[in-house]
Formats: C-alpha cells, sequence, structure tokens
C-alpha cells in the first residue's frame, strides 16, 4: 500500500509546506518564484528564487504569487504548485494524489475556486480545502472533535485567522489581512520616515527576528542595519533596537489584537468557559514574534501558548485532515460543493 499518495499542502504566502501521508513534511520553500521579464521562462522557484529578491537584474522579477493569503498571480502560482508537486512525485514516484491544501478562513468562493483549479491543473487527482485555523488546531494536537471550545490564533504571512471550534468544526471566526509581511512593510517605512534609511523587505524581516518585541519591556537588543540613505543616494549603516522595531508595527499589532477581542466578544459563553479553562493556541511563523504569546495573553485575560513547532502545525493539521478524510470529507470545500454554490 502507497501511503504516499495524498498529501496536504500549506499553500502560505510566505512559505508553501508539503505532508505526505505517512512521511510528515517532505517539503519547505519560500512561496517565490523568479521569472525573466520579457519571455516568461521560469527560472527558479523557491528557496533558489527568494535569494534573488531585492538582487535582480531588471529583466529578472522574483515574485510572490500569493499576497494576504489569496491567489494574486494565477498562473505563476500554477507552475510553483507545479514544481513543488512534481519534486515530490519524482522522488516517491506518486500517481496522481489526492490533496488537502489550506485556505485562510475569510476567502471567498472566488478565490476559494481558484485554489482549487490552480491545485487540479498542476497534476492532482482530487482537491479538498481546509480553513488555516482548523488545520492549525488539528496540528497543534487540540481535540477539536470534542463537544467542548478550544480557540485557535493562526499569524501567518499575509493573514491571521482567529477561530473558535468545537465538535470538528468552526463555530466563530474572523480574518485580517495582517501577519509577517506587515510587519516588515511597517519597519520599512518606519525607517524610511524616522532615519531617511530605505531597507530591503529582506534586512526588515532579518531586524523582526532578531531584536523585535510585541511585549514592551520583554526584550532589548541592538542591531546593525544597511540600507540607502535616501538624501545622499549612498549605503548607510545605522544601529536600531527592540524598542524601534515594537513602535514600527503598533499598527498591524493593534489589527490582530482588535481581530482577538471581536472573536472572543462572540463566542457563545459556553464556548468561552472552555477557552479559559484551556487557554488560547498560538501558531503560524507570525507567533514566533517575541512576546506575542505575552501581549495576547495581557490583552484578553487568558493564557495564551505557543504550539510546538508553530510554523508547521497548519501542514501537520493538512495530515491528521487526511487521515481522518473519511470522518471530514462533508465538511471540507470541495469542487463539488463550490459548483453547487455557482
Amino acid at each position: 500500500m502507497n501511503l504516499g499518495m495524498d498529501m496536504g499542502i500549506d499553500l502560505g504566502t510566505a512559505t508553501v509546506l508539503v505532508h505526505l501521508r505517512g512521511k510528515g513534511i517532505v517539503l519547505h520553500e519560500p512561496s517565490v518564484v523568479a521569472i525573466e521579464q520579457y519571455s516568461g521562462k521560469v527560472l527558479a522557484v523557491g528557496e533558489a528564487a527568494r535569494r534573488m529578491i531585492g538582487r535582480t537584474p531588471g529583466n529578472i522579477i522574483a515574485t510572490r504569487p500569493l499576497r494576504d493569503g489569496v491567489i494574486a498571480d494565477f498562473e505563476i502560482t500554477e507552475v510553483m504548485l507545479r514544481y513543488f508537486i512534481e519534486q515530490i512525485s519524482e522522488k516517491r514516484r506518486l500517481i496522481r494524489p489526492r490533496v488537502v491544501v489550506c485556505i485562510p478562513a475569510a476567502t471567498t468562493p472566488v478565490e476559494q475556486k481558484a485554489v482549487v483549479e490552480a491545485v487540479i491543473r498542476s497534476g492532482i487527482r482530487e482537491a479538498f480545502l481546509i480553513e488555516e485555523p482548523r488545520a492549525a488546531a488539528l496540528g497543534a494536537g487540540l481535540e477539536i472533535f470534542q463537544p467542548s471550545g478550544h480557540m485557535v490564533i493562526d499569524i501567518g504571512g499575509g493573514t491571521t485567522d482567529v477561530a473558535v471550534l468545537s465538535l470538528g468544526e468552526i463555530v466563530v471566526t474572523e480574518s485580517v489581512r495582517v501577519g509577517g509581511d506587515k510587519f516588515d512593510e511597517a519597519i520599512v517605512r518606519f525607517v524610511k520616515k524616522e532615519f531617511n534609511l530605505l531597507l530591503g523587505e529582506r534586512s526588515a524581516e532579518e531586524l523582526k527576528i532578531k531584536v523585535g518585541t510585541a511585549f514592551a519591556g520583554s526584550r532589548f537588543i541592538e542591531y546593525e542595519i544597511r540600507g540607502r540613505d535616501l538624501v545622499t543616494g549612498l549605503p548607510r549603516s545605522l544601529i536600531l533596537n527592540s524598542d524601534h522595531v515594537r513602535e514600527a508595527i503598533k499598527e498591524p499589532l493593534a489589527e490582530i489584537l482588535h481581530c482577538v477581542r471581536y472573536v472572543l466578544e462572540i463566542t457563545p459563553p459556553e464556548l468561552a468557559g472552555d477557552i479559559i479553562e484551556h487557554g488560547i493556541v498560538l501558531t503560524g511563523g507570525g507567533a514566533l514574534l517575541h512576546g506575542m504569546d505575552e501581549l495576547l495573553s495581557q490583552e484578553t485575560g487568558v493564557r495564551v501558548y505557543l504550539a510546538e513547532d508553530p510554523v508547521s502545525c497548519v501542514a501537520k493539521g493538512t495530515g491528521r485532515a487526511l487521515e481522518q478524510l473519511e470522518k471530514i470529507s462533508h465538511t471540507l470545500i470541495s469542487p463539488k460543493r463550490l459548483n453547487s454554490h455557482n
């Protein structure tokens, strides 16, 4: 029996993770494609393409086909998916697998259809979609099939999904198109405004990871960054610290907090009691921002804890969904269900 027939894909704004049934996570690559501008030829996909961001000559574009958790460029998403699926299939000789793909909870039927079509056209036999917070809860090991409330906050590259789950399904959910990318953009804007220095996307991300914090007073580290002086046009270095980064990202953080509070406000009382008992689980790459759990705990009054390996939770959750496909397939989004809505 070939257990490697089915795969789960965490199709993220920043990274793509692929979980192969019976094998675990077999691919973890940035969601980046480098193309030759005039011919449209694909030059690199994944990590090789990410290294080109901000460093390409005029005729090469390193692009991210997903923005804010949805497909911004259909054709390039399809190329990227086909490349990753072929990489895995070649190694393991898969025969047109079934796939469960993650999507943000607030995607529209049109956006959902775009994901399904991109996946099926990249060589898949059958595709199902699962909401990211539900996959994240499964991947974090929460017992969501019990008649008890669990709350998950999944902070990805493009979106933050907040959901309360019970009996295997989402009871209350809200999404904001704010995630790790918005933190990086906010840092670029702050450094430009306050210090007349233009930073690259990757430098801003590095600054966030090395010294950033969401919680006042929990960390103070200094870090030297390099960029282009907007007055002289020449390269310049600058020392920034944790307080600078916290100040820079306060607006996107406020949007996430507002979303979390809103979900708690509209949660039925019995489930709210369960959440106080169980705590809130934090998943996704954005959850790794230093002090994020402390900030959310302080603002909600509920214990917030980081899932084990938060980056892989959604991909692992697709794996758990595959194992229980017969049990939950009727609750997943499929091409049949999408067509019946038309």
